[in-house]
This record gives structure tokens, sequence and C-alpha cells, in this order.
């Protein structure tokens, strides 16, 4: 008997009268609002507007769950359309079973066809939720604790995970917690992520590009490290292959964006600034008709053409120098006629 040990809960699913609490669908919401919450931040401080990331949000996230499903039944198509399997399961999302890649690549699509109907550029999008989806696999990967599921080899350290379940070949056991690594190196992720766009200031998608490729390294090394069933290639796990394609290619897409479009976007979201550039007009509109001074640079820039009328010194502004030109003649400075060689 194990000393210590991560314990698994006994049942995955608590009943609220005759509806179905789920703990694998709560962290995925949960997963869903907090990185809604922090890409929404990062938008703001980019110059976007508050509550874009949650309209957008609201196409990504279904496009992201079919996404998931889809992958999940396609790459395990064995587990519902083999002799004496049900096919309806594969709609049972509660039950487990979202293909990250799946999420990404069809939550991807959503996002672009809610940017572009707001105008807003997808890469500029994608680098603001970047940290948040990191955050969000994070915790939607207590949900796999929650069925016993996704678990590594046996082990024997202190925090392995102790698997109770018989159910769906299970054995009971110690094992390598492979939720518990993921979800910390996620949590890494987001972390580096947001300290990289900070310090280089990355844009035009290369802080989403830098999200997947580190998210590649982890999933490959703790990908290996599991035991439940899966297609190999060449000895390797099908999601070892996707990982490694998928780090390439994110790689490659930060080199050549670096070097193609270098810095970052100045406007993620054209609305914001013209909202802000309204509300400085009706500012200078409001101080007009109220005879309230204008300040700042509105004021400097209406004590210009002021001083130029009445010839007056403005107070703050220095006098401007006196020309330097000779004076006139005195006949001329008198008015008197030309001189007859002058008319000739």
């Amino acid at each position: 008997m194990e000393l210590a040990y991560i314990p698994s809960p006994s049942r995955g699913v608590l009943y609220l009268g005759p509806i179905p609490l789920r703990g694998y669908a709560f962290c995925i919401i949960i997963g869903v609002f907090l990185a809604v919450w922090l890409g929404n931040k990062r938008w703001v401080a980019r110059g976007g507007q508050s509550g874009t990331v949650a309209d957008i949000a609201v196409w990504a996230v279904p496009f992201g769950l079919v996404g998931g499903r889809l992958y999940h039944v396609i790459t395990d198509y064995e587990l519902y359309f083999s002799p004496g399997r049900d096919w309806v399961d594969a709609f049972k999302v509660w039950q487990g079973g979202l293909g990250i890649w799946g999420a990404i690549a069809l939550g991807a699509l959503g996002a672009w066809i809610g940017a572009r109907r707001r105008g807003i550029p997808m890469p500029a999008y994608a680098d603001a939720v970047a940290p948040g989806i990191a955050l969000a696999q994070a915790m939607g990967r207590w949900g796999n604790w929650f069925n016993q599921e996704l678990y590594g080899r046996e082990t024997h350290v202190p925090w392995a995970l102790h698997i109770t379940s018989s159910e769906g070949g299970r054995v009971p056991g110690y094992y390598h917690p492979t939720f518990l690594y993921e979800s910390l190196w996620c949590i890494g992720v987001a972390f580096l992520v947001m300290w990289a766009d900070r310090r280089f200031k990355l844009g035009h998608g290369r802080a989403f590009a830098l999200y997947v490729a580190a998210y590649c390294v982890g999933r490959g090394w703790i990908e290996y490290m599991r035991v439940d069933d899966a297609h190999h290639i060449l000895g390797l796990r099908l999601n070892d292959w996707t990982a490694l394609i998928v780090f390439l290619l994110a790689v490659t897409y930060m080199i050549v964006s670096a070097k193609r479009r270098p810095g970052r976007e100045e406007i993620v979201e054209p609305l914001a600034v013209t909202a802000s550039t309204d509300g400085t007009d009706t500012d200078k509109e409001t101080d007009a008709a109220s005879g309230k001074p204008a300040s700042g640079k509105a004021a400097s820039e209406r004590a210009v053409p002021e001083k130029a009328a009445t010839g007056k010194s403005v107070p703050g502004k220095s006098a401007p120098e006196k020309s330097a030109e000779p004076a006139d003649e005195p006949g001329a400075a008198a008015g008197e006629p030309e001189s007859a060689t002058k008319q000739s």
C-alpha cells in the first residue's frame, strides 16, 4: 500500500434532483470563463474594446467543442463504430473525449468568423487569447481526473494517481498522473507567453504560435507516458506525431512572420479607435459650447491663430523674434513718389 498518493473521486457526477452535475463539464466551463476573462484584459490592454473577446468566443467555443469531439471520434472510431459498440455514444461529450487539436483548429475557424464580422485582425485576437487558452486547458485536464482517464504508466512516486475504477478496461492501481503533468505544463506555457509578449512585443500571431509550440513540447513527452489505447505509427502514438508536426509549423510561422511583419499591430480594433476619437471631439464641442477654456493640445492649437490675429502674446508662449530686415527708405516710408529715373 502506498503511503502517499493522489486519490481519485469516487464518482464524477452529482445529482441535483434529476439534473446531473458532471465534474468534466464543470472543468470545461470554468476553463472557458477563465480564458475569456484573461483574454479580455489582454485585449483591452492592446487597445481593444471590453467585451469583444466574449462576443467572438460565442463563435469560437461551439466550433471548438465540435472540432474537439470530431477529432476524438475520428481518431478513436473503434470506440463507437466497432461491433458491439453503440454509435450514439459518439455524441455523449460529457463522458469525456475532446481532442485539443480539433478543438483549436475548428475553434480558430469560429473565431475567424466572429473577428471578420467585427473587422478585427485574426492574428491580433489570437495573440490576446493565447495564454487564456492554455489556462483553460490546464483547468480542463482536471475533468480527466473526475473521469479517471488519461493516466500514465504504473509508478510508486508519492504523487501517484490511485485508479479505483475497473470500467472500460481499467486496472486499479497507482499510475503517473499525466493529467496533472499536462495541467501544470499548460500553466507554465501561459506564463511563458505572457512574459515573452511583454518582453518582445510579439504581434501578428506570434504569441499564439509560441503557445502552440510550447504546448506541443510538453504534450510530446506527456503523451509518451500514457498507457491508454491509441493508434501507433512507426512506434509512436498518433498524438506524438501530431505534436511534432504542429510544433514545426508553429516555429516556422514565428520565423517567417518575424521577417515579413516585424513588430506588432498598432491598431487591433478600429471601432475602439473611432469611439475614442468621437469622445475627444465631443469634449471639445462641449467646452466650446459652455465657454470653458480648452486644455492641453486643443488650447495650444487655438492660441496660435488667436495671437496672430491680435498681435498679442499668449501667456505661456514666448514672443517671436523680430525681423532682422533693414528699415525702409525714408521716401518710401513717407509715401513720396518714385524718381523719374526709376519710372523710366
